[in-house]
């Protein structure tokens, strides 16, 4: 199953946070849990949150990745499913 996770960075993080967090990402690329996989990451321009595409049949998963970021970000997790077709010509 497709998830949607979008993180919002929260309001007054330290200069310390914000290097916390950036160790804290760091981290997950580099041990990406199995049964996970990342198909990308976006940010929006203005840098007021970020995107990130995951898949995963095991739930659980995504409060393990999660857990660690509730301190510095709030987060939105959507269930997402691929569309097709739109594109296509009569």
């Amino acid at each position: 199953m497709f998830y949607m996770l979008i993180n919002r960075t929260r309001p007054n993080l330290t200069a310390e946070d914000y290097a916390r967090l950036g160790q804290l990402a760091q981290g997950f690329y580099d041990n990406i849990p199995a049964g996970l996989k990342l198909h990308g990451d976006w940010a929006a321009q203005d840098g007021s949150r970020t995107f990130a595409l995951l898949e995963t049949e095991d739930p659980g998963l995504l409060e393990q990745i999660q857990a660690p970021f509730r301190g510095y970000v709030d987060m939105e997790l959507l269930p997402v499913t691929p569309v097709s077709g739109w594109g296509k010509a009569a």
